[in-house]
């Protein structure tokens, strides 16, 4: 029993080490410019161990994309007694630029890859998934999850607050045009406007 778990142990951490070299490698250079026999080379593994995991190079990019897009979500604050929405928004939103900061190389890599979603069926779906991840959180954070359910331009609404906080992060952690304060204030008064003006508007019984 403890040698089969040990063998489970060992090609786990030889995916994933294939993994983290294919990710440095994608990073740095276009698809097209790196080849599985370097992937290997770089992991130190087989090629044909490599397909064993993977199979085509294409698979094994979307694996890592997939990885990549796994960022750290919103965090969703634990109810307290008396909390209002805003500091729940305002405890969430300092979590999750802490994370950010964190893991800057690894967002702004996860930004690049679903920038580069045009035409692409399979990289699309992989993105908006994490996307649709992303707004599941921000509803559960402001108490909408069921309101977002029963309106779907609710759900489109926060999918266009999500775009635009990948935007701010990238203003602040790559180009330095926005500091982490200023991008809290951001994220945070628009989505408190959003909840508090312009959902109820959205849903309204006319």
């Amino acid at each position: 029993m403890g040698e089969r778990v040990r063998v489970r142990k060992d090609r786990d951490e030889r995916r994933e080490q294939i993994l983290v070299c294919a990710r440095e490698l994608f990073s740095e250079r276009p698809y097209e410019e790196v080849s599985n026999t370097e992937i290997a080379a770089v992991a130190g593994v087989s090629r044909g161990l490599l397909n064993h995991y993977f199979g085509t190079k294409r698979e094994l990019y979307l694996a890592v994309v997939e990885r990549m897009l796994d960022i750290p979500p919103v965090p969703v604050p634990a109810y307290e007694p008396g909390a209002s929405v805003r500091e729940r928004v305002t405890e969430s939103i300092t979590g999750w630029l802490e994370l950010l900061e964190r893991n800057a190389g690894t967002w702004l890599v996860a930004l690049d890859m679903a920038a580069g979603t045009a035409g692409d069926d399979d990289l699309a779906r992989l993105v908006d998934a994490a996307r649709e991840g992303a707004v599941d959180h921000i509803t559960e954070v402001v108490g909408l999850a069921r309101l977002a359910a029963e309106h779907p331009e609710v759900r489109s609404a926060l999918r266009g607050f999500s775009g635009m906080a990948e935007a701010a992060t990238r203003e602040w952690l790559r180009h330095g045009r926005l500091t982490r304060p200023q991008v809290h204030l951001l994220l945070e008064e628009t989505l408190m406007h959003l909840i508090g003006e312009t959902v109820p508007k959205m849903t309204a019984r006319v």
